[in-house]
């Protein structure tokens, strides 16, 4: 692999790391959620900067060049990670639904309460 190619799958994988990081500021994706990535973008990086352990993986797998691991990597990390952030916003979603429904019950008991005092 030569080293343009290097160079362009780090610059993915950093370009990566910067929407995690801004997303986690944001409180739209919680760390928990956001570290398996992490390690996964660092573990790409470092395929990426020793290729000898991309190579042996690629060969162990039948994949014919090791920068089609890379991308394949790359791509199962993207795709992993839109999941991801599906699931925290229907999540959040759920979140808001049951903080409506705890208002509306306590809002209910107490229009029950003052009825039955009255």
């Amino acid at each position: 692999m030569n080293i343009r190619t290097q160079i362009i799958v780090a610059v993915i994988v950093l370009a990566a790391f910067a929407y995690l990081i801004g997303k986690i500021r944001k409180n739209k994706l919680e760390l928990k959620y956001a570290l398996s990535w992490i390690v996964m973008g660092a573990l790409i990086l470092l395929l990426d900067f020793f290729p000898g352990i991309i190579a042996k993986l690629a060969e162990i797998c039948g994949i014919g060049m090791p920068i089609n691991m890379i991308f394949f990597l790359g791509f199962c990390f993207l795709l992993a990670l839109t999941f991801t952030l599906k699931i925290i916003r229907f999540i959040l979603k759920i979140l808001g639904l049951v903080s409506r429904i705890v208002i509306f019950y306590v809002s209910l008991s107490v229009v029950f309460q003052v009825t039955m005092a009255a």
